[in-house]
């Protein structure tokens, strides 16, 4: 609260409201109840055959560490999609944000000023959030990153980011290189490039 100016923090409060108008956090938390339940079947399985005892013919045994394998495959894709489906619910929340009549350079800004002020933060401090960090209005643990790709977009070196930096962004596209893109994949945030482009788009679009 400390961070933002008024407009920013109504940006910031219309963006969790949207959350929960949608239910996100009841989306979430149901998701990922797959991957858990792969994780345990496969570690049920894998010890199972490890130091159970073996099936008709002498073959339980190895077919259950592969059964475990393959569930645990299974864990890490459906992992994948607990993280995609939180980056998908942070994007529909800044425009829900937006449609309550909050300006997009506001959001914008609230998020750069946010990632300053969680790069100031040691890291050794966010070890204890690791597991909410889908409840974040950004990912903390990428700040130090994200505040270095957003004075791209504040050209002014204002600290803020208006509605004409936002249109300029617009104008291009968004070039991430493949580690940015690995490190989105295993986030539960959109890179802060690609979700204040997003914002861009929303420019001048009335509310509801």
């Amino acid at each position: 609260m400390s961070l933002l100016g008024t407009d920013e923090l109504r940006a910031v409060l219309g963006h969790e409201i949207s959350h929960v108008k949608h239910r996100d956090m009841v989306f979430i938390t149901m998701l990922s109840v797959l991957p858990m339940i792969c994780y345990y079947i496969a570690i049920s399985f894998m010890w199972s055959g490890m130091f159970g005892g073996r099936g008709r013919g002498g073959q339980g045994g190895n077919i259950l560490p592969i059964i475990g394998l393959g569930m645990l495959i299974l864990y890490f894709i459906t992992n994948l999609l607990v993280l995609y489906g939180s980056r998908i619910r942070e994007y529909y929340a800044d425009q829900g944000s937006v449609s309550l009549g909050n300006q997009p350079h506001h959001l914008a800004t609230a998020l750069y000023k946010l990632s300053f002020g969680n790069a100031e933060v040691p890291k050794e401090a966010y070890k204890r959030v690791e597991g909410v960090k889908a409840f974040f209005v950004n990912d903390p643990s990428r700040a130090l990153i994200e505040v270095r790709q957003l004075r791209e977009v504040d050209t002014d070196m204002s600290g803020t980011i208006d509605t004409n930096e936002l249109e300029a962004l617009r104008a291009k596209g968004v070039r991430l290189g493949t580690a940015e893109k690995l490190m989105e994949l295993f986030s539960t945030h959109p890179n802060m490039l690609r979700r204040i482009k997003r914002l861009s788009s929303l420019l001048y679009q009335p509310a509801r």
